[in-house]
């Protein structure tokens, strides 16, 4: 599930993925996507719930197609990108692909949330 989060600072868009996120997850975000980067500049706060499994049935393939469309298409418009979360294997992952995302990318623990926030929008 991706859940859009409603107090953020001006100019970053957070969100909240949690369960397992499926493909019509995915597609009903691509409208939230598509107005970050059409705003000219992407910042992001992107929670990961303790409860979140990964994907779920189309998950992955849309992931795949809406991040690397967006980061194609786009690729000078991410400036920020927070990863919260207090799963370890996340923080791996993100290390070892941060070469991938454009822009800056921080990982904060799940009780940094605000700290995130603050650099996001920095």
């Amino acid at each position: 599930m991706i859940e859009i989060l409603q107090d953020m600072p001006a100019g970053v868009t957070g969100f909240r993925v949690s369960g397992r996120v499926r493909g019509d997850d995915l597609r009903a975000f691509k409208p939230v996507m598509d107005e970050m980067t059409d705003a000219g500049e992407v910042r992001i706060v992107e929670v990961i719930a303790p409860d979140y499994e990964g994907f779920g049935p189309g998950g992955l393939v849309e992931d795949l197609k809406l991040g690397l469309g967006a980061l194609f298409q786009h690729h000078s418009t991410f400036k920020r990108t927070a990863v919260v979360t207090d799963k370890e294997w996340i923080g791996h992952t993100l290390h070892a692909l941060a070469w991938m995302v454009p822009g800056e990318v921080a990982l904060f623990g799940l009780d940094e949330l605000e700290r995130a926030k603050e650099w996001a929008a920095g």
